[in-house]
């Protein structure tokens, strides 16, 4: 005798669509009986400050904006004081054999680790030089280091 093709699986999920099935008619008549099926109660408005509301806008409050005055993307810039990159330091430790070294700034006296590789000028401990600072993995690094 063969076994039948449907399974208890099956069948448990055959009956959940089934009773999900019978819930949804049962809150589509409910809605049906309360007669709230109008579409002006589905729609949301967004008030002059943009928090949602079930009343529509005051017209007095409206802005008119012009298509030109709309910028997508990046604001051309203003003339702005640019700040200087280059900062100002003495040499505090050097190793030419490990290649590596400190700067102390002169005006906040905090150290910047700075690579052989970054210097543009060769430098010794004491040398008043010029750098630009820029991330590294440890933190602050000087790089393009000149000697003044």
């Amino acid at each position: 005798m063969a076994r039948p093709q449907e399974t208890f699986n099956k069948k448990e999920k055959e009956k959940l669509k089934l009773k999900k099935k019978q819930e949804k008619q049962l809150k589509k008549d409910a809605r049906k009986a309360s007669g709230k099926t109008s579409e002006e109660d589905m729609y949301v408005y967004v008030d002059e400050n943009g928090h949602l509301t079930s009343t529509p806008p005051d017209p007095s409050k409206k802005i008119v904006i012009e298509a030109e005055d709309i910028e997508i993307g990046i604001p051309k810039k203003e003339d702005i004081d640019e700040v200087p990159t280059d900062r100002k330091g003495t040499i505090d430790y050097y190793d030419t054999s490990k290649g590596f070294g400190f700067i102390k700034e002169v005006d906040s006296n905090d150290k910047f680790f700075f690579h052989v590789s970054s210097l543009i000028d060769e430098v010794k401990e004491g040398n008043l030089v010029t750098y630009e600072l820029e991330k590294g993995t440890k933190g602050m690094n000087a790089v393009r280091v000149k000697k003044i």
